[in-house]
């Protein structure tokens, strides 16, 4: 399976970023690629909620998935649409939700992201993610040709449990769309995904947002693609553009096979405290 990465800077204008997405699925099937990955927040990235709102609709009226959905079939790539902000969540608030997309332009499969990010940063950022949107309730794998892929969005990479569950249901693939802070990214990025890829003898994709925004936001960017030994295939730096892998598939059963922590999984009960 050959993978292309987009690194994006998206910005405050969804026309401007569907641009973008096309002309990354262009350059994704003349490299070559099955499969494109795309970041969370690819339609539109902006943090001032009053001037985002015009933008915003729900799925069937959200240009930007249009936009993808006629790109995927024009150039015969799967897409996995790393996150666009959507109305329809629960209580008025928003959702964050992915979508993979198959080359004639079907949706295959959404997942909105479940753990929402709402902390206070040492550098003085605050985000509460949670004011804004409403958390998913399930988690999900996409069946494509090549191989099951697991469903996450950025903060989600910390919480191992979801990728246990994605693991233990065949995930062979896991993707990591984000729009990572530039000091979490510094302390966490890296460390987290290897760990992933090697709890769940599963490559991650984590197509990434990278530099300064128009929002006012700098993300981390690095993009990664990391293989089930945790060893890194890709690494994209900070500059935006798209990048390529290929994944040897088999490279999943022959690890697992080397390390069978799956197999050795069992269910943890209740937690005895001895005072």
């Amino acid at each position: 399976m050959r993978i292309a990465v987009f690194q994006a800077r998206t910005g405050i204008d969804p026309a401007a970023n569907a641009a973008t997405l096309l002309d990354a699925a262009g350059k994704a099937r003349a490299g070559g690629a099955d499969m494109l990955f795309t970041p969370e927040m690819s339609g539109l990235l902006d943090r001032d909620r009053k001037r985002a709102a015009v933008h915003l609709s729900d799925e069937s009226g959200d240009p930007v998935l249009a936009a993808v959905r006629r790109a995927a079939a024009e150039h015969g790539i799967w897409v996995h649409l790393g996150s666009l902000a959507l109305t329809g969540g629960d209580g008025g608030r928003l959702v964050n939700r992915g979508f993979v997309i198959d080359d004639k332009g079907a949706i295959r499969t959404r997942y909105d992201k479940i753990h929402l990010f709402d902390v206070d940063l040492p550098t003085g950022e605050s985000w509460r993610e949670s004011a804004a949107y409403a958390p998913g309730e399930r988690s999900v794998i996409a069946v494509t040709p090549w191989a099951k892929i697991g469903l996450s969005i950025c903060y989600d990479m910390r919480f191992p449990d979801l990728y246990r569950a994605l693991s233990n249901a065949g995930a062979e693939i896991l993707a990591v769309p984000a729009a990572f802070t530039v000091p979490t990214g510094k302390a966490h990025w890296h460390v987290l995904l290897r760990a992933r890829a090697i709890e769940a003898g599963a490559f991650v994709i984590a197509a990434a947002q990278s530099g300064e925004h128009e929002d006012g936001r700098a993300t981390y960017g690095h993009s990664l693609v990391v293989d089930p030994w945790g060893d890194v295939l890709l690494d994209m730096g900070e500059a935006e553009g798209v990048g390529f892998a290929d994944l040897d598939m088999a490279r999943v059963a022959d690890v697992r096979a080397r390390v069978p922590a799956l197999k050795h999984r069992r269910a943890i009960g209740a937690v005895e405290v001895d005072a």
